[in-house]
């Protein structure tokens, strides 16, 4: 458990390969997550290669550690395989609508989790790229995925080359409810992100970018409304074309 109080993002690795055998075995432990049915909606495409690396790099805006990593892990929602078992065993499959792709969601998101759990405890370290989601078609694409074959995640792998400073997160009290869900006044915002607002580096993304609180870093330059509203349109596109 401290263990995962004291986890951080890696994003440097050594010049240092992951054996297929560990590999596979972190893969094993990835796949006795919590699943739908027991239905396992996920699949994982494993790369390795340089070419497949730098396939992948423009979907994720040429994020230095996708090239860098020696292994980079795509967590799919997959409806494909069970759909195509259903169709070989005189079944009427019905898992090509939004429902499925969220429960696909959750049965990947539980099993990239818990691999990145069991590889972190093997002293390896991880990155989420948070930007599967930002360019699905690119990723459809560089690895052939079929219909109702879905990117939810990217996980780089690799041993760490680096121990940066753990990024803070807010307090438990911002997080967790009490048998129902407790509204925040305007004074509890100002209670729960106020650490966050402190720090020097975060008060430097303020001056930077010119803006007047870190609120405006996110909605006017980071993550902002009319990029959303793009990444929206183009993922429903995707979903579409994938069948759902």
């Amino acid at each position: 458990m401290d263990s995962l109080k004291s986890r951080r993002t890696i994003r440097k690795y050594q010049q240092k390969d992951i054996s297929d055998e560990l590999l596979n075995d972190l893969l094993v432990s990835a796949c006795r997550a919590s699943t739908c049915g027991n239905m396992q909606l996920y699949s994982v495409i494993v790369t390795r290669d340089e070419a497949g690396k730098a396939a992948l790099a423009p979907a994720h805006f040429h994020q230095p550690m996708v090239t860098e990593a020696p292994v980079v892990l795509t967590f799919c929602i997959d409806l494909h395989r069970f759909t195509h078992w259903c169709e070989l065993r005189q079944a009427q499959p019905g898992y090509d609508n939004f429902e499925w792709f969220i429960t696909g969601a959750i049965d990947a998101l539980l099993a990239t989790q818990t691999f990145c759990v069991a590889a972190e405890e093997q002293g390896l370290g991880i990155c989420y790229l948070g930007t599967t989601t930002y360019n699905p078609q690119q990723i459809i694409d560089a690895l052939r995925l079929p219909k109702l074959v879905f990117p939810i995640a990217t996980i780089t792998v690799g041993w760490p080359d680096e121990c940066p400073a753990q990024t803070d997160r807010l307090p438990l009290e911002a997080i967790v409810h009490q048998e129902t869900y407790h509204d925040y006044a305007p004074a509890d915002i100002d209670r729960l992100f106020a650490y966050k607002e402190s720090l020097a580096e975060n008060k430097q993304f303020v001056l930077e970018n010119a803006k007047e609180t870190l609120a405006q870093v996110f909605t006017d330059v980071r993550y902002t409304k009319k990029d959303a509203e793009a990444m929206s349109k183009a993922l429903y596109e995707a979903m579409k074309g994938q069948g759902f």
